[in-house]
């Protein structure tokens, strides 16, 4: 019976997973790549050198609206974390006698150097923004369908996950057993052990990233309490009450008060948000929100102030113990609340789990060749599997390393630069995918491999040449970001020329038969 029971979950474990790998693959390899988002978004920015603190950029924000923008009617300052970026600007025009203010979220907006409160002069590009928004909204397709693909991946996942705790006996044995050179055993024990290593994780990865979109998964609770969509969001996100104008000018208050007071109301927390409505009135409300990279609750708390006269006029209420707890759920995923070192835990944790996926896939075909009538000319199902493993394992990461490449190549006037710089993601993972379809399987994976290894190799190369912020430069200058971003670019094509090597030497794996050559007769 428990035979039985182990047997039916081994089958459950692999077909879950392999369903749905190629997807959990690129959610995972793109959501590891978020937890250095504005690291890359830096990087992909090369121009801008400086990082303020998020008060010296609101402060900047702030005097480029009233030069810029003084009839406003509203002024929404989105500000940098710690980690530096750019601030993100919105306003809303006055409006027209009789009609009310509308504002166009294409053209009402502007993105500043945090540093000089100017407008941005460097390179368009979504930087580390676009990888981290694919992973859970992908791309070309409409939001709603992919969160439900995506959620639905997550499901498979955390089932996989269960069932292959429950499969194997010795999970944990096996995670001291790593043996090379053994063929199917090989791609096993790296199985287990990128699993065992990232196990806690991968539980609380998964989780916590259906918790962030349980509302939409699951819209029932909202629907048996009597709440529509739209009060059950007003009740888990309250909106500070707004004030008519008066007619009568009054400057905003000065910001340091402002930073001053949230942070003994907040014990230390910084602002990611200022809104401003009716700037330069007497009745002029100022509302700040709290950082999300300042705690483990990643839902902001938010103080309403005078704007002219500083006081508090309104703050958010205290949430409930679901509330706080859906909020500290999300914090988990994003981990923006964690340092350098966590941060390197985290993305340490989702290339254990990013392996376990493309070890898992592999093992899927390694396993089941030997059992095939003619290992040399297997099925479709089994051809179009190895194929798609190379097309997404070699492929997907090809695509991000040129995406990096044409960060620095395309022109800087380009028109919809940034979206060329994700169509040639795109193009480069489909040209890989289909070579892949192309080529016999062993030279797929070789030259697949071979190719991403070159491009990020190339990466650092093509860095130094179109601008100054080179690896030895970087070196030589203390410059961090951009030596750690070069060195783990290395890092990354010395990964897939070993891969790409070992892929070339490989010869396959037989099994001798031990009992049948001790009874072979001595030759005569």
């Amino acid at each position: 019976m428990k035979g039985a029971f182990r047997q039916s979950m081994a089958w459950l474990h692999t077909w879950t997973g392999l369903l749905v790998g190629w997807f959990l693959f690129v959610i995972f390899l793109s959501g590891t790549t978020a937890y250095f988002q504005y690291e890359i978004t830096r990087w992909m920015k090369p121009e801008q050198t400086r990082v303020v603190t998020p008060q010296v950029a609101a402060q900047n924000a702030m005097t480029w609206l009233r030069a810029n923008q003084p009839e406003a009617v509203a002024w929404d300052i989105y500000l940098p974390g710690k980690r530096g970026g750019p601030v993100e600007i919105y306003w809303t025009p006055k409006p027209e006698a009789g009609k009310d203010a509308v504002r166009d979220w294409e053209k009402d907006t502007a993105r500043l150097d945090a540093a000089t409160g100017q407008k941005t002069t460097g390179r368009d590009t979504q930087g580390g923004y676009f990888l981290y928004r694919f992973h859970y909204d992908l791309h070309y397709i409409p939001v709603i369908w992919a969160r439900w693909i995506v959620g639905f991946c997550a499901i498979m996942m955390l089932t996989a996950c269960i069932t292959g705790i429950v499969t194997h006996k010795k999970i944990f044995a096996d995670f001291f057993m790593l043996r090379f050179g053994k063929g199917q055993r090989s791609w096993l024990d790296a199985h287990n052990v990128s699993a065992v290593m990232a196990l806690p994780f991968i539980l609380m990865i998964t989780y916590t990233g259906l918790v962030t979109l349980a509302s939409l998964y699951m819209p029932w609770p909202i629907k048996a309490s009597g709440m529509t969509e739209e009060s059950y969001f007003a009740a888990l996100y309250p909106v500070a009450p707004t004030r008519e104008p008066t007619g009568k000018p009054a400057a905003l208050i000065n910001l340091d008060k402002v930073f001053e007071a949230t942070r003994r109301r907040w014990h230390g927390d910084g602002i990611a948000y200022l809104s401003a409505v009716n700037p330069g009135d007497a009745g002029a409300t100022l509302t700040a929100t709290s950082a999300p990279d300042e705690r483990l609750q990643t839902r902001g708390d938010s103080v309403q102030f005078d704007g002219a006269t500083g006081q508090i006029l309104w703050a958010s209420p205290v949430r409930s113990v679901e509330a706080k707890t859906e909020s500290v759920m999300v914090g988990l995923h994003a981990g923006r609340y964690a340092g350098t070192v966590l941060r390197w835990l985290y993305f340490i944790g989702g290339i254990g789990g990013t392996m376990m996926i493309a070890t898992g896939l592999v093992l899927w075909t390694s396993k089941r060749r030997l059992k095939l009538p003619d290992p040399a000319r297997p099925h479709f199902g089994f051809k179009l599997v190895e194929k798609l493993n190379i097309g997404f394992i070699a492929g997907f990461p090809t695509g991000i390393a040129v995406y990096f490449l044409a960060n620095r190549l395309l022109p800087l006037g380009m028109t919809a630069r940034a979206d060329w710089e994700i169509h040639s993601l795109f193009i480069a993972w489909v040209a890989v995918l289909v070579w892949a379809f192309a080529r016999p399987t062993k030279r797929g994976w070789v030259e697949a491999m071979s190719a991403c290894a070159g491009l990020f190799a190339l990466v650092p190369v093509v860095n130094a040449i179109t601008t100054p912020r080179g690896l030895i430069h970087s070196l030589f200058s203390g410059d961090i970001l951009f030596l750690s971003f070069d060195v783990l670019m290395l890092l990354t094509a010395a990964a897939y020329a070993l891969a790409a090597w070992k892929t070339a030497r490989h010869k396959p794996y037989v099994k001798v038969n031990k009992k049948a050559v001790n009874t072979q007769p001595e030759p005569a």
